[in-house]
């Protein structure tokens, strides 16, 4: 008796093979957003007989919306498949000091839900109900989450964080990742929010760009050749940590820059001489009392403060375009929040000493510079298509 030569396909196999196929008509409608089934069948290779109930499952599940047939062409109407962007969602969290600020968005980067929920000591946990509640619970696909953290982040592992409550290292990234069983990124908050400027923001028109963020730390993003440099091991732009000073050294996780020239070190002057904020920020209210009454000893002191915050970051901006040679350099946080005069001050500082041009601006994304790195982030790791420019 002869033996039958062709052995069948094993269930694992088909079952490869159809989720393949299935990936292949996902991507080919995410490209072309728009297009007739014969137009599938063009971009998939795919027979008819084999699109029509992957295409049928594919509407009942969201992917695909039937929007009808085309009658603008001659011939026999064709029906319109149109990729619906909301059927695959991703997941931005920005980790602040007490608090999480989450995003969800489909595959066109379009925010769909967001919220902010108080950051317990247990991040992982924080992530992992916030997340799955804003996407829903008959939610699409959740495909990609990306987390952005104050501090040094290496393969989902984040340490030098204090702001968040972490200092020694502690790994998040493969905690999220098992629970939601979704692709992860865990990066620096400042590395996201240049990532955004570059993307859509005061950085879009350059290859070239470091993006200065002050806040109750210090820390900078850098974008090189088009991309954003993390270093070997992750640390490239803790600046906060420079010791440009000779008697200052890094105390608990808070670098020796940031601790005399951040915003709760401007905070802390104000404090100490008595000046009332009014609900106005730490940047903010030192401008106006540098610019009070004439002859004030308050305004004189305050503005002589002012200069010496300038010549602080000046001499930061100087000491790493000297290494980077960033071409532009965009503010954020308070140092965003300098007035006309100031910011010209400050560019003067640079000018003066810099080995080749800088040019300073204010960014433009403002808060929203790090959730839209971050959206573009889980977008890219999760294979899918990056969103627009705002």
């Amino acid at each position: 008796m002869k033996a039958n030569s062709e052995v069948p396909a094993s269930p694992v196999r088909r079952a490869r093979s159809r989720e393949i196929k299935r990936s292949a008509v996902i991507s080919a409608a995410r490209q072309a957003r728009l297009l007739s089934r014969s137009q599938l069948t063009e971009l998939t290779g795919l027979s008819p007989a084999t699109l029509t109930p992957l295409v049928r499952e594919l509407i009942a599940e969201g992917y695909l919306i039937a929007r009808g047939a085309d009658s603008s062409r001659a011939g026999r109407p064709r029906e319109k498949l149109e990729f619906n962007p909301r059927a695959e969602l991703v997941a931005a969290v920005a980790l602040r000091p007490h608090q999480a600020r989450c995003e969800i968005a489909d595959s066109d980067g379009t925010v769909i839900a967001h919220d902010d929920v108080p950051l317990g000591p247990d991040i992982v946990a924080t992530i992992c109900d916030v997340v799955p509640r804003l996407a829903g619970t008959g939610r699409p696909e959740l495909r990609g989450v990306a987390v952005a953290v104050p501090g040094v982040t290496t393969d989902g592992e984040v340490r030098l964080a204090p702001s968040v409550g972490v200092v020694e290292t502690r790994s998040i990234g493969d905690g999220i990742r098992e629970r939601l069983g979704v692709s992860v990124v865990v990066d620096n908050d400042v590395n996201l929010m240049v990532a955004g400027e570059h993307a859509a923001g005061a950085g879009a028109d350059v290859r070239d760009l470091m993006l200065l963020h002050v806040t109750d730390g210090v820390g900078a993003g850098l974008v090189l050749d088009g991309r954003v440099r993390r270093g070997a091991s992750s640390a490239a732009g803790e600046v906060g940590f420079m010791t440009l000073d000779s008697d200052a050294h890094t105390r608990d996780g808070i670098g020796a820059f940031e601790a005399r020239w951040s915003e709760s070190a401007i905070a802390a002057y104000l404090d100490d001489a008595g000046v009332d904020r009014d609900g106005a920020s730490p940047v903010a209210a030192l401008i106006a009392t540098a610019a009070g009454a004439p002859g004030a000893a308050a305004t004189a002191a305050a503005g002589e403060y002012l200069d010496e915050v300038l010549v602080a970051w000046s001499r930061l901006i100087i000491s790493c375009a000297c290494v980077v040679d960033p071409g532009r350099v965009l503010l954020s946080g308070a140092a965003a929040e300098l007035d006309d005069a100031a910011l010209a001050r400050l560019q003067e500082l640079v000018a003066a000493d810099v080995p080749a041009p800088v040019e300073i601006r204010r960014g433009a994304l403002g808060e929203r510079a790090v959730l839209y790195g971050a959206i573009s982030s889980a977008l890219t790791a999760a294979g899918l298509m990056v969103m627009p420019h705002p």
